[in-house]
């Protein structure tokens, strides 16, 4: 049987960071802690005044595949996710072919591009899409490149404010893959919702609080869908569980609400009951709200054990390291959350290969997808590759009055003339407008 998963990685963060404790809070007057202990959140990328998501996501395609030494022609199709285009008609996949064939011999031209939106989940769909167009025969040996790209900006003083990133992944979907194979087995979670969205505006309208709850709604279903083709799963069967990471408060409710779910009749419920009681059951209540009480009293009985402790520093707080320095990156913020895992894997020495991990993806509006994926033998060679620490530490430290200009900067709304803030070298950079408005890139050397 064929084995089809994500062969290559590569990332590509926004060249200049946004300090959230030290320069962020005190401009509004908040408590540091507010970020770095309620979020989760110590600094966010930004893009520099030359940098869109077709730049990072060129970038980041361009060193996959030097890193590969792959051609234009070994490429069968190219699917960008965003939730950042710019044009309701051309792909962006096609703006980033288009700056890759000026420093690749041949071209892209026999390879299939489109854009998939669906809110942040549009990254795992588009895996999805690769992974069936390879297992159905159609890709004449050549691969898939998958590239989720954003700049997930709010509207200066909007509560999503301090989430803000911008970056991109790369993803090589190939046969014999050396990262993850991707399972058959998958589970949705999928309702009309209007917990975030954009209609016809650049920066998102937000009901912060109904979105966390259809986040985590949608996780439940998806969880309980997987588990119908898959089986019961259990909080041991996994190495790592990278969730979308909006920011990584939101991935402890949803870590804490799964836990319970999946040692639900199981002896580690069995084990926890001396200590909190056993989990709440809707038929032994009278009402709703009473089973609901009940339910919050055992979560916060449960987070605070030392058995769901351990299970969430070994399983769950390796994926956030990433987010934390990053912020938010829409379509490839859970894979970011699998290469934070993988790359906290390969710096202690603990060996994957053949475990399993359990991938939750979300896109608002809403819907959720989970499916298992088996670590193989060339993920340590792959993850080690990565220079997502180097360009961490790289970026060009904003002051307020700063990261306002360029959020101006990239304000569709706005002109406005601002330097860059970093030099260029050896990447792509927004060059100006063509004579349909269409936006131009060149290679700087």
């Amino acid at each position: 049987m064929t084995r089809v998963g994500i062969d290559a990685i590569e990332i590509w963060t926004g060249k200049l960071q946004l300090d959230l404790p030290n320069t962020f809070a005190p401009t509004k007057g908040d408590d540091p802690e507010k970020y770095t202990k309620g979020l989760g959140l110590y600094t966010s990328s930004m893009p520099d005044v030359y940098e869109d998501i077709v730049t990072m996501g060129a970038n980041a395609a361009k060193r996959l595949m030097d890193r590969r030494g792959l051609t234009p022609q070994a490429i069968g199709r190219i699917d960008v996710a965003t939730e950042s285009a710019f044009d309701n008609s051309k792909p962006v996949s096609t703006y980033i072919a288009g700056c890759l064939e000026q420093v690749y011999e041949g071209d892209f031209h026999h390879a299939n591009k489109g854009e998939r939106k669906f809110a942040c989940v549009a990254g795992t769909q588009s895996i999805d899409d690769a992974y069936n167009w390879i297992k159905a025969g159609r890709h004449r040996g050549r691969s898939a490149l998958v590239i989720a790209t954003d700049t997930a900006l709010y509207a200066r003083g909007d509560p999503g404010e301090a989430t803000q990133g911008a970056g991109a992944v790369a993803m090589l979907i190939s046969e014999d893959p050396s990262v993850v194979e991707l399972s058959t087995d998958q589970g949705y979670g999928s309702a009309d919702e209007t917990d975030f969205l954009k209609p016809n505006q650049q920066f998102p309208s937000v009901d912060g609080k109904r979105s966390m709850k259809v986040y985590l709604a949608r996780m439940r279903e998806a969880l309980e869908d997987y588990e119908s083709v898959a089986g019961r799963t259990h909080p041991d069967d996994f190495a790592y569980i990278p969730f979308h990471t909006p920011f990584p408060g939101m991935v402890r409710r949803a870590a804490l609400l799964g836990y319970r779910h999946m040692t639900r009749d199981t002896e580690i419920e069995d084990e926890l009951a001396a200590e909190i009681g056993r989990q709440p059951r809707e038929e032994a209540f009278d009402g709703w709200d009473a089973y609901e009480n009940a339910i919050r009293d055992y979560m916060d009985g449960l987070k605070g054990t030392d058995r769901y402790r351990d299970w969430y520093d070994r399983t769950i707080d390796p994926t956030l390291t990433l987010s934390g320095q990053l912020g938010n990156w829409y379509t490839g913020s859970v894979h970011l959350a699998r290469a934070s895992a993988l790359q906290t894997a390969a710096e202690t020495g603990r060996g994957l290969t053949g475990e399993k991990l359990l991938v939750g993806s979300y896109g608002s509006g809403a819907q959720a997808e989970i499916h298992a994926e088996t670590v193989q033998d060339g993920w340590k060679e792959e993850i080690q590759q990565l220079t997502i620490d180097e360009q961490i530490a790289r970026r060009y430290d904003l002051s307020f009055d700063e990261y306002e200009q360029v959020h101006d900067v990239h304000n569709h709304d706005k002109e406005i003339d601002v330097e860059e803030f970093t030099a260029p070298v050896g990447e792509f950079v927004f060059a100006g407008w063509g004579r349909m408005n269409e936006r131009k890139y060149e290679y700087v050397e």
